[in-house]
Order: structure tokens, then sequence, then C-alpha cells
């Protein structure tokens, strides 16, 4: 009754159109003062320590890192690289697309500046070539996603945040660990990887089966070039990854490297952005950083309040009771945060949900580090789900194609998605190969 209370009170919010992060403040509040009697100091020391975490600070770090890129014209070089490679296969500049989107996100963490990026380049430039509009759209709208799976990721640094500290019990009655954040990180490369093929596949099947103009074959001087002038950006996935898989420093420390890398490159080397120019970023990245971390806030009372009601343990204990095991829970999971991704925002589905679930993945014996990566997956199907998927509104304003379109346009990737999220879900190696082969899973 208590959990029916809660949600119900978030629910009821919710569908007045309130912003998810006001609606969970809200409904800690009414609930602390009407039907608990936890002591308001408890509240406020969670409020603080809850925040508190070093691990967070990444988030701003790559938020502004991705904004310099998204700025600096680096987008552009990528995409110039991504075309000299691939843009004389059948759907050459579909294909482009996704690889583009697939190297924009290994430097930026965020799905809508993905799209935002690559599809303000390549979208008029599709049309302008002879694609249909919402081939471009789709396509971009679907690749967009692997903003949020390929390292790194913001929405991976949530995961890690929001199961931080959990006392998690596994099957055999042991204490089970979260996943750190380069953990989560290692464990997105393969899936991203492999994600990319599989909507690169779609897109180049798509153009085989409709005749979509391909272009001249580059040559290996063209490519020699576009990769030379690309490599600046191209060198901060190194930088990143390798410096946390080299000890170097940890994800949160290559988070600010980053940034400072990417003002480097976006205002000294490439020169596409002016000295002027920077404030008005920065202002920008800082309120972007301040409504995730208002989110973050609220949902740290959330969870604060979920745990010291006992609802994680009681629908443990409800879900091992129904018998489900462990094919059925994640069947059950990827419903539920489909369902929930089609009108929410994944940051918030993940700081809400991941404290609650999380606790009966680990009493089923779900790995952490692959039930993390089964959340992202999620998280990045929502994206290009209507009604509220962020991907689909980017894309829309780009190409100016209605919201019923473009969720028509986005059908076939999004199918080969959801193919891969049944594969990324019943194949744990798929995510722990690289984690386990570094020690980390």
């Amino acid at each position: 009754m208590t959990a029916l209370l809660i949600f119900g009170i978030l629910a009821v919010l919710l569908i007045t159109g309130m912003p998810v992060s006001i609606a969970l403040g809200l409904t800690v509040f009414t609930f602390l003062f009407g039907f608990t009697t936890i002591p308001m100091d408890s509240i406020a020391l969670k409020l603080f320590t809850g925040i508190e975490k070093f691990e967070i600070m990444a988030i701003p770090f790559f938020i502004l890192a991705g904004n310099f890129l998204t700025h600096g014209g680096v987008a552009r070089r990528m995409i110039r690289f991504a075309t000299s490679m691939v843009g004389h296969w059948y759907g050459g500049m579909g294909m482009a697309a996704v690889v583009a989107c697939a190297l924009f996100a290994a430097i930026s963490g965020s799905s809508p500046a993905t799209v935002m990026a690559v599809g303000s380049i390549l979208i008029p430039a599709m049309v302008k070539q002879g694609y249909p509009p919402q081939f471009g759209a789709g396509s971009i709208a679907a690749a967009g996603g692997l903003g949020i799976l390929i390292p790194p990721s913001i929405v991976m640094v949530m995961y890690s945040v929001a199961t931080s500290g959990m006392v998690a019990v596994g099957p055999d009655g042991q204490p089970v660990m979260s996943a750190s954040i380069g953990a989560m990180f290692m464990a997105g490369v393969i899936p991203g990887i492999m994600l990319a093929m599989m909507l690169g596949a779609t897109t180049f099947w798509r153009a085989y089966k409709n005749d979509y103009p391909r272009m001249p074959k580059a040559s290996w001087r063209e490519r020699w070039v576009a990769l030379r002038d690309s490599i600046w950006g191209l060198m901060l996935i190194v930088i990143i990854m390798g410096g946390i898989y080299g000890g170097i420093f940890t994800p949160t420390e290559a988070a600010a490297v980053s940034a400072v890398y990417a003002f480097f490159i976006a205002v000294w080397v490439y020169k596409d952005i002016k000295l002027f120019e920077v404030p008005r970023i920065l202002l920008s990245s800082a309120a972007m950083s301040a409504m995730l971390l208002y989110i973050i806030t609220n949902a740290v009372m959330f969870a604060f309040i979920l745990t010291s009601e006992q609802i994680p343990q009681a629908m443990s204990s409800w879900i091992v009771e129904l018998g489900l095991g462990k094919i059925g829970f994640l069947l059950m999971v990827n419903i539920m945060l489909l369902m929930i991704g089609m009108v929410m925002e994944p940051s918030a589905i993940i700081l809400i949900m991941a404290p609650i679930l999380f606790p009966v993945a680990m009493s089923l014996g779900v790995d952490p580090i692959h039930f993390g990566i089964i959340l992202v997956v999620n998280m990045e199907i929502g994206l290009a789900t209507p009604p509220v998927g962020l991907n689909l509104y980017v894309a829309s304003a780009i190409s100016r194609l209605g919201l019923t379109e473009m969720s028509t346009a986005v059908l076939p990737w999004l199918l080969t998605a959801l193919v891969f999220l049944g594969l990324v879900t019943y194949i744990p190696e798929i995510s722990l190969f690289l984690p386990r082969l570094l020690g980390m899973g």
C-alpha cells in the first residue's frame, strides 16, 4: 500500500505536466508530512550527502566538453571522414551518418547533442543528394541513441551514482557491489559497436532495396586528408578511454580533462569558436548541468524514502515469490522501461527506477554491470520513441517533418534496436566480456 501511495502521488503530479524534478520533490515532501514520521533532519542530511559524491562532478564536465565539440566544428570533420570511408556504399550518406553518430557519441556522452551535431549537417545534405527526408531523419534519430551507449555516457554515470552505496544481496546471500563508472564505460564498448553495425546494416538494406544514391568512391588520399583533419577530435576518445584504463586518471578526472581538451581544440586548433563565444557556451552548459543536478537531488530524496519504507526489499521478495526467474524478470523490466521511456526522460527514469530494480535484479543473480547496460539500451530506444522521445523532436526540428512522420520514419531502425535489446538482455557476455577481461567484472 505504501508503494502504491508513493507512486500514485508521483503519477498524478506527472500527469498534470509538472517537470519530473519538481514532481519528485513534491512527492517526497507530501509523503513526509502526511504519511510518515521520518525526521526532517534525516532528509536534510541525505540531501547533501547524496549529491556530494565525487562521481557526480563528471556530469557537468562531460556536458561542457560536448558543448564545445558541438559548436566547434568537430562533428563536421568527423562526418567528412565517415563519408570518405563508406559514402560509396548503398545509402552511403546514411551509413556515414551512423558512423559519424558512433564517433561523435564517443566524445560527447549525449544523444540529443549527437543528433543535433550530425543531423544539422547531414539531413539537409542527404535531401540535396536525392534521399527522402524520412530516410535521413529516421536513421540519425535512431543512431543518435549511441550517444548514451558508447562511452563516455552521462546516463551510465547516473546509473552508477543512483546505485552506489546500495545494500543488495545476491542469490547466495552474499552482498553485491554496484557497478563503477569505469566498468560501465568499458561494458558499453562492444554493445555500442555492435548496435552501430546493426543500424548500419539496416540503413544499407533500405538504401539497396530502394536504390538510393551512392557517392563517388573517395581516394585513399582523400580519406587520409579527412582523417588528418578530424584526428584532434578522435584523439579525445584515446585520451578519455586510455587515461581511465591506463590508470592515469579516474572517470571524473577524465571528464575534466575532456572539457579542457575540447576547449583547446575548438578555440585554438580548429578556431571555430571565438573567445567571446566561450561565456555563452559556459552558461548553456551550466544551465543544463543545473537541471540534471536538480533532478538528481530530488531523485536522491525519493530513493531515500523508498529505502526507508523497505519498498525495494518488499518488491524483491514479491517478484522472487512470483517465480518469474531471471529470464521472466528481465523481460518484465524491458517491457516496463520501454513503456515508461515513451513518456519520460532517460536521466529521470534511471534515477527513479534503478534504486528500485537493482536489489531485485541482484537477488536473481543478474550482474550489476550487465543490468546497467540493459537499462541504458532501454533508455536509448526511449529517446527515439514517441510521444516524448528527445531525438525525434531534434530530428523533426532539423528535417521539418511532423512528429507522426518522424515516428514512422524511425520505425525500421527502432525494430533493429529492439532486436539488439533482446540480444544484449539474454547474452550477458556482450556486455561483460571486456570488463571481465580487464578484471572489472
